[in-house]
């Protein structure tokens, strides 16, 4: 019998256009499921892998794709947490070992053995894919899979970012790039009573963020944004969260934090952190990386889309389009999140932004 086909964009070769092409369907083993795919995010990340920026690669041929959502399809041996028919994500920490020291203290996105969606295992840039029951999304009734699908990579990031500043109720905090992570980090600090300032170098973006609740907004191209955060937040951001893949938004972040503040990144541009020691040192500052989010973050992220407090600002476009998306968000000519719907099969273009549709506290 002939293994059944289906499609897929593949990174075959590092740096060049994905290759549309038929791959086998997998089949679960023991304690495995199959998930059928309805929608699936892009993410900076999976242009990194393609390109093979990062110092571990992925093994070629892959398929990227981390903020996947469908239907269980098939179930394995073994498996009982999930059963056919149920929608699920497959996130970006696709399996960890379940107990080594950071596993068993709910830190199992640090686990040496984890593994990734997308990167070490292939992920949602096909119509079905291999997932470990244990580590997918619940997806909530009330959240269609389009809209869920940011919202297991950026909105789990922001979400843990913003929780690792550890920033209060009534504080600043500083987010720096209000894009694709940055305008969903927006509406979390928001629900999560925070007062907030959002800096970009794009205005358009930043009237986005005040649609979305920010406080205080800040461009670069005008200015010290180090001065200005500080000018605006009466002495510095309690917190500050580099979303940003730049070296300099790096660098600019330091500037904007309160002493004794906390700068986290979670933007992940190729080479070294330009750190300014003398004022780390001296105003008591942390820096902090954050990697993601565990379940439980994950779990309380959806949460807040659940309650409409969250809403991700999507385009949605066929699996076709995938190295026009790519060309775009290398260009930085993605306003905020795309997401590919596997019921479309045309060049069709539909963007649904959040600003008009949050509940906020």
């Amino acid at each position: 019998m002939a293994t059944k086909k289906m499609h897929a964009a593949v990174v075959e070769q590092f740096g060049k256009p994905l290759v549309l092409r038929e791959w086998d369907i997998p089949t679960p083993g023991v304690g495995q499921i199959v998930v059928k795919t309805e929608a699936c995010g892009v993410c900076h990340t999976d242009l990194h892998a393609a390109d093979g920026d990062w110092p571990l690669k992925p093994t070629l041929p892959f398929i990227p794709g981390h903020e996947a959502i469908g239907l269980v399809a098939a179930v394995g041996a073994g498996v009982t947490l999930v059963k056919e028919g149920d929608r699920v994500g497959v996130p970006w920490l696709y399996s960890a070992c379940g107990h080594c020291e950071y596993c068993l203290s709910a830190w199992e996105t640090v686990c040496p053995d984890a593994q990734f969606g997308g990167y070490t295992k292939n992920g949602g840039f096909a119509e079905y894919i291999l997932a470990d029951p244990d580590y997918v999304a619940h997806i909530p009734k009330g959240l269609a899979s389009t809209e869920a699908a940011p919202l297991i990579c950026a909105g789990i990031t922001t979400y843990k970012g913003i929780k690792q500043t550890e920033a209060k109720p009534g504080q600043w905090i500083a987010i720096s790039g209000c894009g694709g992570l940055g305008h969903l980090g927006i509406q979390y600090a928001k629900a999560m009573g925070l007062l907030v300032c959002a800096v970009d170098i794009e205005d358009s973006k930043l009237a986005l963020a005040k649609e979305l609740g920010a406080d205080l907004t800040v461009n670069p191209r005008h200015g010290d944004p180090g001065a200005a955060v500080k000018k605006g937040t009466d002495g510095g951001a309690h917190g500050v969260l580099i979303t940003a893949p730049s070296l300099v938004a790096f660098k600019q972040g330091i500037g904007m934090v309160r002493r004794r503040g906390t700068c986290v990144l979670v933007g992940l541009p190729p080479g070294d952190f330009p750190v300014p020691l003398f004022d780390v040192v001296a105003n008591c500052i942390t820096i902090r990386g954050s990697f993601v989010g565990t379940r439980e973050d994950m779990a309380e992220s959806l949460d807040f889309a659940v309650k409409g407090k969250v809403k991700a600002d999507i385009e949605l476009q066929p699996l076709s389009a995938i190295n026009d998306i790519f060309k775009r968000l290398e260009h930085g000519d993605v306003p905020a999140r795309v997401v590919i719907d596997y019921s479309k099969t045309g060049q069709s273009t539909t963007r649904s932004t959040p600003a008009q549709e949050l509940v906020h506290a």
